[in-house]
């Protein structure tokens, strides 16, 4: 095993986006939808995908199977030990102790921050999903000329509660990113609410989620973007990255901010972190569905002209436990045979390999969240 290897493996991963997991136990019909970002087809089992592979094969030894194990005994073996220690035996195996929570989506009960962190052994911190925010006004009753300051001060609500490090945006999935970059004015804004809180809804309207943006540039927080890869709800054209230029520019030297996934992007995602001071990226959730095979090949073009400082691990893990181990281990072998070819190439030094690692794997994250490394 390689030196970089090692290092990797020996690291405590910070995992700066992530959800909670079903909190029961999950039969075959229940499991398979929530291994894949697309829907369910007759005949077709996601276990014969590429993520359902790898989870055959790099997840079936956590649960004291052999590896290739097959579905039926997978899944059997799953619902004998219970979702709890399920969920425990993942977490622990990720090697994360920092566990950054995205709670604005819940179409099912998941497990809580607090619940993530006592079955990891670590520490967990809550995301704020601002659409959710917004909803949540809307919900409660609010008229279209004072709905900005009711959003706003409902944010800044969200945002103190105790635990609360970063604020998201689905606006990849809302709108896309070919947005006008500019704060929109109250007139529009006030505009834009009469015909959304007469219709109902998502909060999809263009005005209103360019508001929602530049509302997360106010509340001082760094924020996190769903770009590139997500289910048929997406429009994959327009959760390109690169349609941020704009509004980058204009909120230079503000918030730290930090796209996560970016496939098919991650070149275009890459750029923007060269070149503009405030950004960030990972490649999430990509790791686990490309499976370890081919995690090395899309971090080597995430990392082409990213600077070190600016990249971060996520799993994105959802609904399924086997995600915070799986992306863990994608992201340790992928960066670990990335780093250690150049070291071998002489292209990269041995220490400045290991400090990469570890920038990426924790201390970046720990630094732009304002964590503490206890």
């Amino acid at each position: 095993m390689s030196a970089v290897r090692e290092a990797l493996d020996a690291l405590r991963l910070v995992d700066h986006h992530c959800h909670g997991t079903v909190t029961g136990d999950l039969g075959r019909e229940a499991f398979e939808p929530l291994l894949t970002e697309g829907d369910a087809w007759p005949g077709v089992s996601p276990f014969d995908s590429p993520v359902g592979v790898a989870v055959r094969r790099h997840c079936a030894p956590v649960l004291d199977l052999p590896r290739h194990a097959p579905a039926e005994e997978y899944l059997a073996r799953r619902s004998g030990l219970g979702w709890r220690e399920v969920q425990l035996r993942f977490l622990r195996a990720s090697g994360a102790d920092v566990f950054c929570v995205d709670t604005g989506y819940s179409p099912e009960p998941l497990t809580t921050p607090h619940e993530v962190a006592e079955a990891a052994g670590g520490s967990a911190y809550e995301v704020v999903r601002l659409e959710s925010v917004a909803e949540s006004v809307r919900a409660a009753g609010v008229e279209p000329d004072a709905y900005a300051d009711a959003f706003r001060a409902a944010a800044l609500d969200a945002v103190r509660r105790p635990g609360v490090v970063a604020v998201k945006s689905v606006a990849a999935y809302r709108t896309g990113f070919g947005l006008d970059p500019a704060r929109p004015p109250d007139a529009e804004i006030t505009e834009a609410a009469r015909h959304w809180l007469l219709r109902g809804g998502r909060l999809d309207d263009p005005v209103l989620v360019r508001h929602l943006l530049w509302t997360a540039v106010d509340l001082g927080l760094p924020l996190q973007l769903h770009t590139g890869f997500g289910d048929n709800d997406i429009r994959l054209h327009r959760a390109d990255p690169a349609l941020l230029t704009d509004w980058l520019h204009l909120t230079a030297g503000t918030i730290p901010v930090l796209l996560l996934h970016c496939w098919p992007y991650q070149r275009q995602a890459a750029y923007l972190s060269a070149v503009f001071e405030q950004v960030y990226l990972d490649v999430g959730l990509t790791l686990h569905h490309v499976g370890p095979a081919r995690a090395g090949a899309v971090l080597a073009e995430a990392l082409e002209i990213t600077p070190f400082r600016k990249l971060l691990y996520s799993s994105d893990a959802y609904g399924v436990a086997e995600f915070h181990h799986l992306g863990a281990l994608a992201f340790r072998q992928g960066l670990a045979g990335l780093l250690q070819e150049r070291v071998d190439a002489d292209e990269l030094s041995l220490p400045d390999a290991l400090r990469f690692a570890r920038w990426a794997g924790r201390d970046n994250a720990l630094r732009i969240y304002g964590l503490n490394d206890d």
